[in-house]
C-alpha cells in the first residue's frame, strides 16, 4: 500500500529492525502457526516489488524457509508446508525469467588452472598445471550454461531438487549482502 517512492526509504528500515527478523525466524521455524501463511504472503509481496532491499529482505530467510518445508515435506505434513511451497516457487518462478518475461540463461565460466588466481599458483599444481597451460594456449575456456528453466506450478519429488537447487543459487548470488542470522541459518541447515 505505500507509494513507489517511499518504498526504498520503508526497505532500509525494514532490514534493520532485528526483532522483527528474529520473530519472523520463529514463525517460519514454526510450521502450525497462524502467522505463517500472512507472513509468506508479505514475505512474496516484498519479492515481487522488484525493490531491491525488500528482495534481499525475502532472500535472507531462503535457507529457514527450505529447511522448513523439507521438514514439514519428509513428515508428510504437506498441509502445513502449503505457503512455504507458494513462497517458494513464486520465487523461483519470478528469478527464471527477465524483467521482459523471457527465460533466463545463466553462464558460468570455469576458471582455468593454468592461469594464476588468489587462491592457486599455477606452478604448484605441477603436471595438471601443464594439461591445462596446453589447452589454454589454444584459448580454449570451460563455459557452462544453466536454463531455460521451466516454471513450476507445484513441487514434486521429480522437480524438488532443480527448484531448490535454483533458489539457493540466487540466495549465493546475494549472500554478501545476508546477515549474520541468515548465515547461520544457511550453516544450520547445511550441517542438519
Amino acid at each position: 500500500t505505500l507509494p513507489e517512492t517511499s518504498l526504498p526509504n520503508y526497505a532500509t528500515n525494514l532490514k534493520d529492525k532485528s526483532s522483527l527478523v528474529s520473530s519472523l525466524y520463529k514463525v517460519i521455524q514454526e510450521p502450525q502457526s497462524e502467522l505463517l501463511e500472512p507472513v509468506c504472503h508479505q514475505l512474496f509481496e516484498f519479492y515481487r516489488s522488484g525493490e531491491e532491499q525488500l528482495l534481499r529482505f525475502t532472500l535472507q530467510f531462503l535457507p529457514e524457509l527450505i529447511w522448513c518445508y523439507l521438514a514439514v515435506s519428509a513428515s508428510r505434513n504437506v498441509h502445513s508446508s502449503g505457503c512455504i511451497e507458494a513462497l517458494l516457487l513464486g520465487v523461483y518462478n519470478l528469478e527464471i525469467v527477465d524483467k521482459q518475461g523471457h527465460s533466463k540463461v545463466l553462464s558460468f565460466t570455469i576458471p582455468s588452472l593454468s592461469k594464476p588466481s588468489v587462491y592457486h599458483e599455477p606452478s604448484s599444481i605441477g603436471s595438471m598445471a601443464l594439461t591445462e597451460s596446453a589447452l589454454s594456449q589454444h584459448g580454449l575456456s570451460k563455459v557452462v550454461y544453466s536454463g531455460p528453466h521451466p516454471q513450476r506450478e507445484m513441487l514434486t519429488a521429480q522437480n524438488r531438487f532443480e527448484v531448490l537447487t535454483f533458489l539457493l543459487l540466487c540466495y549465493n548470488a546475494a549472500l554478501t549482502y545476508m546477515p549474520s542470522v541468515s548465515l547461520q541459518s544457511l550453516c544450520q541447515i547445511c550441517s542438519r
